[in-house]
């Protein structure tokens, strides 16, 4: 399972279960969570899938500013966890593991899976940013219910490097241009220039937007959304009509700009039948 929007990583089930007791205990999707009231988390909206069909393992999880997970499994007197690994291999991954001891004590800890022997998983140590006091494990019914949450990535999302690459592309093109404007361009080289310079403008704003946006669910998150749209639009427009005075400033024949507009009359149809979909989905 690959997760999205926050780490990127595959989630694999690291876990003991015998089948004796399996046979014993059961839980499913069907069913709701039993144990969510002493969950220190809202598990109302947790997705949910067999993690381990054969031996009973179910996987719950939800994504909001943080990674919600739950597991549940039979108890075999041994410990249950999660690992997270970037490659799919156990070996170099990162995992959450709990267990309830003899006294009745659950304890939840991270590990560093730096080999396969016991003395190469060092607790405490890990690549997982685990919520303060949200980490437990509780044992009801024959079951073990290991519940955590994650929060932050230590790998940085593709959005934002697409973000920061687009950004210095856009400033080396501002700059570009008034390298040309020094060679006394006429026409409409100020309109050009003045395009170019807004165009950076907001790409600094979206820029910063990252940098101020409030968690999802602030009830300033709906006002920094249309921020963000907007500037974002406000620039792809900016961009696309500074492409036409640049062609018109460089004296190009009409079949660029008609084939220029063209492409964009393609770009903005596709982009509204996604629109369409996405409001339709909603």
């Amino acid at each position: 399972m690959v997760i999205m929007n926050m780490i990127f990583w595959i989630l694999l089930i690291l876990g003991f279960s015998s089948s004796l007791v399996s046979s014993q205990s059961s839980d499913s999707c069907s069913s709701s969570l039993s144990v969510s009231h002493l969950i220190p988390f809202n598990t109302s909206s947790f997705n949910c899938f067999s993690a381990w069909s054969s031996e009973g393992f179910i996987m719950r999880t939800a994504a909001t500013d943080t990674w919600s997970f739950v597991l549940s499994a039979p108890d075999s007197r041994t410990y249950v966890s999660v690992g997270f690994s970037a490659d799919g291999f156990m070996v170099g991954s990162s995992a959450v593991a709990g267990w309830v001891s003899s006294s009745g004590v659950g304890i939840v800890r991270q590990y560093y899976l730096e080999g396969t022997s016991s003395s190469s998983c060092p607790p405490g140590q890990g690549t997982l940013h685990l919520t303060p006091n949200s980490s437990l494990i509780v044992l009801q019914s024959s079951r073990l219910y290991l519940a955590f949450q994650l929060t932050g990535s230590a790998q940085p999302q593709p959005y934002l490097i697409y973000a920061g690459v687009g950004f210095v592309l856009g400033a080396a093109g501002v700059l570009l241009g008034f390298g040309l404007g020094d060679e006394g361009a006429a026409g409409n080289a100020d309109t050009h220039r003045g395009l170019g310079v807004a165009i950076f403008v907001f790409g600094i704003l979206q820029v910063l937007a990252f940098l101020i946006r409030p968690g999802k669910a602030s009830k300033v998150r709906r006002y920094w959304n249309w921020y963000h749209h907007y500037v974002g639009r406000a620039a792809v427009a900016c961009a696309i009509a500074n492409v036409f005075v640049g062609l018109s400033l460089a004296h190009e024949s009409s079949s660029w700009s008609v084939f220029y507009g063209i492409f964009i009359g393609v770009w903005a149809f596709a982009c509204v039948v996604l629109e369409v979909k996405l409001r339709m989905s909603d």
